[in-house]
């Protein structure tokens, strides 16, 4: 499959010793973390005042996420593929029709 875009690879230190890109896939997934638990947080919190101070929260935590994804994209320590259209169809058929059969709702579109 080819790449949706590729940047060139930054070199990175190797060893036992975490390097700048260890450092930084772990910041990214405690961002992701961090960000279904401000989630969950909203959901639950009964508060109007807690309530927005969370929301300004988790929008700050996803933009800090946005952020080191983007910074690992740029250095090629994060690449993507574009995905097989025809793939990507036959999912779209399958689990379309499975929702218009199990809704209860009758057809959706």
């Amino acid at each position: 499959m080819d790449q949706i875009k590729s940047s060139s690879m930054t070199p990175v230190q190797q060893g036992p010793q975490m390097n700048d890109r260890d450092f930084t896939n772990d910041l990214l997934a405690t961002e992701k973390y961090l960000t279904t638990a401000y989630s969950t947080a909203l959901n639950e919190a009964s508060h109007q005042s807690l309530y927005q101070d969370l929301q300004t929260i988790l929008t700050e935590t996803q933009q800090a996420q946005r952020d080191l994804y983007n910074f690992m994209f740029q250095n090629g320590w994060y690449t993507l593929e574009a995905a097989d259209t025809q793939k990507l169809q036959q999912s779209y058929q399958k689990f379309s029709s499975s929702i218009q059969q199990e809704s209860p709702y009758g057809k959706t579109q």
